[in-house]
């Protein structure tokens, strides 16, 4: 291999304060430690790597990094500087079996920078899995449902609290946003302590402004399916109009699933909602360890809930029927929760085949 056909490697171990830069060509490597986040010094080190490890100047340069904190602005920004980058995913690096190991940034970028050779040298595609990075468009339409989600867990902490705090004193209110705290009685019918309605009234005003907020985002996004423009939102659409498909899951799966990534066949839809099974074969053993759970707990958690909706409201279709023949008659509570997993995969791959080639699961119901 000539001077001009070699190129450079680098692996980039990403921290709050600090960049651990590996460059390597496959038989030299050379360490650099850089403030986080400064793009000028990284790209200023790229043409101080290929010279101390004599390669042409105008030779190749090929990234790497973890997907984690930092995103996707690294692997733009790498990509607009006319580098080719791969962001890994974290869940497929190898690592050790030994009870205690040796963990510094120093070592991980080294080990980074290993397998992106096996990769681009050695040709291994198993090396590790490549994470698919959405565009910006794409990016910030995963912030509505995300952002809600998160408001929703708030809102129930703050139900769950005030809840509590009455129980404390023998009381059992209803709607805790709605309910009326300085007419509240213990339970010897007397008035509570001013500490205590102050506190129940600042967690009242925290809960009734995350309910406002959460009607906006819903406001928000049944706008945006009246209008569908984008693909992700088409799809969302498409889903809703199959009864017991929420508004919701509709979005979630098109938004962190069918909109913008892309499956060649189930086995990778599988995988990425972490629903297949994981079997354990080994010589005379044999048993099986559960579903995955790689890839999106969101949809994979979404596909579990939308499941158990499934059977209530698609009583006829040929998944419900499948379901009940073999998890329900004769089973125990402890089947059904097991079938309900396989269903959800079935499920998945029967919603993914509807928005994309337009086939509807076999004997389900629209909405009218």
């Amino acid at each position: 291999m000539s001077m001009q056909e070699k190129r450079l490697f680098v692996s980039m171990e990403l921290s709050n304060k600090n960049w651990k830069l590996t460059f390597g060509d496959g038989t030299r490597d050379r360490e650099r430690t850089i403030p986080a986040r400064r793009e000028d010094l990284l790209l200023r080190e790229v043409p101080v790597a290929k010279a101390k490890l004599g390669l042409h100047a105008d030779c190749a340069v090929v990234f790497c990094y973890e997907a984690g904190r930092d995103g996707f602005w690294i692997d733009r920004m790498l990509r607009k500087n006319s580098f080719k980058n791969y962001v890994m995913d974290p869940a497929s690096i190898e690592v050790p079996r030994r009870s205690r190991t040796r963990k510094t940034d120093r070592l991980d970028g080294k080990k980074l920078l290993k397998l992106l050779l096996r990769r681009e040298l050695w040709g291994e595609l198993d090396a590790f899995s490549v994470v698919r990075v959405p565009n910006e468009d794409q990016e910030a339409a995963l912030r509505i449902h995300r952002e809600r989600e998160r408001l929703v867990t708030e809102r129930t902490g703050h139900r769950c609290r005030m809840k509590s705090l009455s129980i404390l004193h023998g009381i059992e209110i209803g709607n805790p946003a709605t309910v009326k705290i300085d007419e509240l009685r213990d339970w010897e019918d007397k008035p509570l302590s001013g500490l205590l309605v102050e506190e129940l009234k600042r967690e009242q005003k925290r809960l009734c402004m995350l309910v406002e907020q959460i009607k906006g985002i819903e406001k928000q996004q049944e706008e945006a399916l009246e209008k569908a423009q984008t693909p992700a939102e088409q799809k969302a659409r498409k889903l809703y109009t199959l009864k017991a498909v929420g508004k919701q899951s509709s979005w979630v799966l098109s938004h962190e699933c069918f909109g913008w990534r892309v499956f060649p066949n189930r086995k990778h839809l599988g995988s990425f909602s972490g629903l297949t099974g994981t079997p354990f074969d080994s010589g005379e053993t044999l048993r099986e360890q559960g579903i995955s759970k790689a890839g999106s707990r969101r949809v994979r958690g979404t596909m579990i809930e939308l499941a158990w909706s499934w059977v209530r409201w698609q009583p006829n279709s040929a998944l419900t029927h499948w379901f009940v023949d073999r998890y329900v008659r004769g089973g125990t509570s402890r089947s059904k929760r097991k079938g309900i997993v396989a269903l959800a995969r079935k499920l998945l791959i029967a919603l993914w085949k509807y928005v994309e080639q337009g086939i509807v699961p076999e004997g389900a119901v629209l909405r009218a």
